[in-house]
């Protein structure tokens, strides 16, 4: 089915004209965007490659200290010493400014631990352990804060991604195919006109000179 095109008139062709100009200029700005966004998500997805390097890390770290924790006091009493220190986690949702952008972020806090066991019952293993989860936690924390925002930021590249295409692939060509077809008919119907009117003066003419 061929495309309705619009009627060829002077005010049709001011108006697609300014409309093309307008797409034109929208590509241009959420190009840019784009471009500010790409470049954002891939800094913040350095930045998490590398926190989560750190987390495998400090994983490593901490299940080592437990297994030696183990060995020590036992089952019993590491499930009881792992019970006594009390955190105060909280999770908050706010905003931060990525290249002017307000994007959401989720925060998660941590409260230091309050190590409730007896030092006298206890071994210094019990307290590495402790001081290891405690850092690994507040690293898988801020870990899961950035993560939230590497996804928001691919989600936003998508959704810019898909307005770009769609003026480049189908709103801007369709405009530029407007404005050529109304100026196509426009061109062709002063050359019919002028044909008109030289026809009717060379009649004028033969009519004058008979």
């Amino acid at each position: 089915m061929a495309e309705q095109m619009p009627a060829p008139t002077k005010t049709n062709l001011i108006k697609e004209k300014r409309n093309l100009q307008l797409a034109l200029q929208g590509y241009d700005l959420l190009e840019k965007k784009r471009e500010i966004l790409v470049i954002e998500l891939m800094k913040r997805m350095d930045s998490l490659e590398l926190l989560e390097r750190e987390v495998a890390d400090i994983t490593e770290k901490a299940y080592a200290a437990l297994r030696k924790m183990l060995l020590l006091v036992g089952r019993e009493r590491a499930l009881a010493i792992s019970s006594m220190p009390v955190r105060e986690i909280t999770l908050s949702a706010s905003r931060i400014n990525v290249s002017g952008m307000r994007l959401p972020s989720l925060d998660v806090h941590a409260s230091s631990p309050t190590l409730n066991y007896s030092f006298m019952n206890s071994f210094a293993i019990c307290d590495e352990t402790v001081i290891e989860f405690t850092e690994l936690l507040d690293k898988l924390s801020t870990a899961a804060g950035m993560r939230s925002i590497v996804w928001r930021l691919a989600r936003e590249v998508r959704k810019t991604q898909r307005r770009v295409n769609a003026l480049d692939k189908m709103v801007i060509p369709r405009s530029q195919s407007i404005v050529k077809y109304i100026d196509s008919s426009l061109d062709e119907r002063e050359r019919e006109s002028l044909f008109a009117v030289k026809m009717l003066k060379k009649r004028q003419i033969g009519q004058q000179e008979s």
